[in-house]
């Protein structure tokens, strides 16, 4: 039998998840016309903190392999109800190309008063081979934390692993560097220990490693025996611990 990918939900939630109201109406505009994205809106009063949960694949691609863009996949809803059912708003978002991150993120500062968000508390979450984008939109966007689960990175030193998985999986480069990364910015890297994933492991503790060389403030949440996706196959006491752990940090990022 095969696994729907894009029907796995997640295996941990939160008191009020479920309870979370979508608002699904919003538009933000590119160069290439209008697009659509959607607001988990928390319980909280007054401008609230938001994560935007960042793709690194071609929405209209994904819809053709796969019958649904990413944000209608379970475990992007899940994640962005865990996130909201934590006090803070989750932004899910169609794509024509993943460039239109910026677009979003642009959009959500422009609008924040009119969508009850406050502009100077936007964080980014990315997960597996979309976290390569969510380091160019770190690069070059004005952001709170950004929160990057079990990834591909910057090759350094002369590597090839992300450029290789890019061609393999078709997810989008970073075209940046380790030097244009801001030090100040809280950023959480999340290892899954028993990532069997072409090169990813070793990209990440690559990554890792040159981080704090170069005094960036990255926090590692290191779970040693989860597989790749843990947060959709290991249902274990440890990778509900690790996803409250992500929130928790989400949180204190975003106070």
């Amino acid at each position: 039998m095969t696994t729907d990918i894009t029907s796995h939900p997640l295996v941990h939630t939160v008191p009020g998840a479920a309870e979370i109201a979508v608002e699904r109406d919003h538009v933000y505009v590119t160069a290439e016309g209008p697009l659509g994205f959607e607001i988990y809106r928390p319980h909280a009063t007054g401008p609230c903190a938001a994560v935007v949960l960042v793709t690194g694949l071609p929405d209209p691609g994904v819809a053709k392999m796969l019958g649904k863009p990413l944000k209608d996949w379970a475990s992007y809803m899940g994640w962005a109800r865990l996130i909201a059912a934590s006090g803070i708003a989750a932004i899910t978002y169609v794509n024509r190309t993943p460039a239109d991150v910026t677009d979003v993120l642009r959009h959500l500062r422009e609008h924040a008063g009119a969508l009850g968000l406050d502009p100077a508390r936007i964080g980014v979450w990315a997960c597996s081979g979309h976290v390569p984008n969510a380091l160019n939109v770190i690069a070059r966007e004005p952001l709170a934390c950004a929160a990057l689960l079990y990834g591909y990175l910057l090759d350094l030193d002369g590597a090839t692993a992300v450029a290789d998985a890019a061609k393999q999986f078709y997810f989008t480069l970073p075209t940046v560097t380790l030097d244009d990364l801001p030090r100040a910015l809280p950023t959480l890297i999340v290892r899954a220990g028993q990532d069997a994933t072409p090169g990813l492991d070793a990209t990440l503790l690559r990554f890792v490693d040159s981080a704090r060389t170069h005094s960036l403030a990255v926090t590692v949440i290191d779970h040693a025996d989860a597989p790749h996706a843990f947060d959709l196959v290991d249902d274990s006491p440890r990778t509900h611990a690790v996803i409250d752990e992500i929130l928790a940090f989400l949180r204190g990022a975003l106070a």
